[in-house]
């Protein structure tokens, strides 16, 4: 069960990020854990472009739609849906194809988020503990990092844990190797799966509206993007502030 918390609601503009007060008890996080596919780099139109190859291969339909349902999932459900629309082969097959085809088109490029990657140096340069929590699994996560071998302390892939997200597990274990309380850590997701993940784990969480909608949760920030944010912004969420930039939007 979550603890219960107070938390301030602010619903401002792009351009007054910075313009907050700080209170002078304001620190910044114990650590700052980030999703992968869809937050730091814009990889999912290679995940689309692998699925529909694959079922290609097989006959089956597979629209861009069809692909924007899959984001944030762990690999062996999306595995089970290509399975399921009719690609005949087995989970761990499906799931090494699309690896492959996937990393290697990381290796070849890898598709920053600008605004992302400008935080996380910032992040990085302040000292602030970063660590990468993502499904994709170790082949994928090795291709992203060799770009930034030195910017995550701890790594958590899909093939580490037994409960992808939206369960809390890959989170709590990020936070247990880093060796701080996830309640003292900001997390940045860009799925409702990823989100119910960290914001379930009891992290200060914030929803980055890249290409799926993002449901509003009591204490979660949502955002259209991480221009203007700075290690101040982080402190601000890691204390309590709220930043909600969509409103009713979703």
């Amino acid at each position: 069960m979550r603890a219960e918390r107070r938390f301030l609601i602010l619903r401002i503009h792009p351009p007054s990020l910075d313009s907050w007060p700080v209170t002078t008890h304001a620190s910044a996080p114990a650590a700052v854990l980030w999703d992968m596919d869809g937050t730091l780099i814009d990889s999912e139109p290679y995940w689309i472009a692998a699925e529909t190859e694959l079922a290609g291969r097989f006959g089956v339909p597979w629209t861009h739609e069809d692909g924007l349902g899959l984001v944030g999932n762990p690999l062996t459900v999306s595995a089970q849906v290509l399975r399921d629309r009719g690609v005949d082969m087995e989970i761990d097959d499906i799931i090494a194809f699309l690896l492959m085809r996937v990393s290697d088109d990381v290796r070849g490029h890898v598709p920053w988020q600008d605004d992302a990657r400008r935080l996380l140096e910032a992040a990085v340069a302040a000292g602030i503990p970063c660590a990468l929590v993502t499904m994709s699994y170790t082949r994928m996560a090795d291709a992203f990092l060799a770009s930034v071998p030195e910017a995550f302390s701890v790594v958590v892939t899909g093939d580490r844990v037994s409960r992808g997200k939206p369960d809390p597990e890959a989170y709590l274990t990020a936070a247990r190797e880093l060796g701080v309380d996830i309640a003292d850590c900001v997390a940045i997701e860009d799925s409702p799966s990823g989100v119910g993940s960290a914001w379930s784990a009891g992290a200060r969480t914030v929803g980055v509206r890249r290409i799926v909608p993002l449901e509003p949760r009591a204490g979660l920030s949502r955002v259209r993007g991480l221009d203007g944010w700075t290690v101040q912004t982080l402190t601000r969420v890691a204390g309590g502030e709220v930043i909600d930039e969509l409103g009713e939007e979703r």
